[in-house]
């Protein structure tokens, strides 16, 4: 069994936990998530299978779509509303001081990494460390707000949609509008309502993955994300140089392809990897393989 599972999960589970029911369900070692996902949170959480593995790299790299809820006037130590709480405040800002703020964000912006978080600094976890009460430096890591959508705004909470690039914090993005506002901010709810090219409305709930008895119907192909590269498909004379990862020369047809241009490869439909469009010292263009998935 090898492919991608479209996981909605729930709130209250670790990212671990999905894998582990998915393993258990699937009886196979080799299963790996996309992205963390916060346990309070819930969404979109594709789960690659067998050879899928391969490919989760380029999910983990990928955008990702939020629906979120902001509250101001509290600031906690985890950034969310399930923290202990620091400070709270009187909210006293109109709605069009608070929407052009939240939208200030849009573009690329230095997040500093929450303590509450799963990233390592000298092999430790730096939620270990704050669950002992330390506190350490972080450095600010350059993220990008693709878009920010504002669905709702009722007192001290705001709901919006963001899209945003790989390791941006949600968490840190509320607490980053609370701070500017001057009156602090927490997420207070977070759906993961897109990874990529897979979305909330094609995901199974873990219950629909235990009651099925045909998994391999929900799985989607490994070369599912990469559908917005350029596609080659060579014929069967090709498959054993393809499978050993070897240059690829391709007709001439393929010439108006710009040299370096990122492609699946295929032969005869079946994939086999990406690779390069290359050029050799008599001026003839073949694929060079960056990655190899067969």
């Amino acid at each position: 069994m090898k492919g991608i599972l479209n996981i909605l999960k729930p709130p209250g589970m670790t990212s671990h936990d999905v894998v582990a029911r998915v393993r258990k369900k699937t009886k196979i070692k080799k299963v790996g998530h996309t992205g963390t996902l916060d346990p309070n949170a819930a969404g979109v959480l594709p789960i690659c299978i067998g050879q899928a593995t391969k490919i989760s790299q380029f999910l983990l790299d990928s955008t990702k779509q939020y629906r979120a809820e902001l509250t101001l006037g509290i600031e906690t130590d985890t950034q969310d509303i399930y923290g202990n709480t620091i400070e709270k405040k009187v909210v006293k800002l109109s709605s069009d001081e608070i929407e052009k703020t939240i939208l200030s964000f849009v573009g690329e912006y230095y997040q500093t990494p929450p303590m509450y978080s799963a990233l390592k600094v000298k092999g430790k976890k730096l939620y270990e460390l704050a669950r002992q009460g330390i506190e350490i430096s972080r450095e600010a890591r350059k993220v990008q707000i693709h878009q920010i959508n504002i669905i709702r705004m009722m007192g001290e909470k705001v709901l919006f949609d963001v899209v945003c690039s790989k390791g941006t914090y949600i968490r840190t993005l509320c607490h980053d509008i609370g701070k500017i506002l001057g009156c602090g901010g927490v997420m207070s709810f977070l759906l993961r309502t897109a990874t990529h090219n897979f979305d909330i409305g094609s995901a199974i709930t873990l219950e629909e993955l235990q009651q099925t008895e045909d998994v391999e119907a929900y799985l989607k192909p490994i070369d599912f994300p990469l559908s917005h590269i350029l596609k080659i498909d060579f014929d069967a004379a090709y498959k054993k140089a393809a499978l050993n990862g070897n240059k690829l020369y391709i007709k001439d047809s393929f010439y108006s392809i710009p040299m370096e241009t990122e492609v699946r490869i295929y032969v005869e439909e079946n994939f086999i990897g990406i690779g390069n469009i290359k050029e050799d010292s008599e001026k003839k263009r073949y694929v060079k393989f960056s990655r190899l998935f067969a």
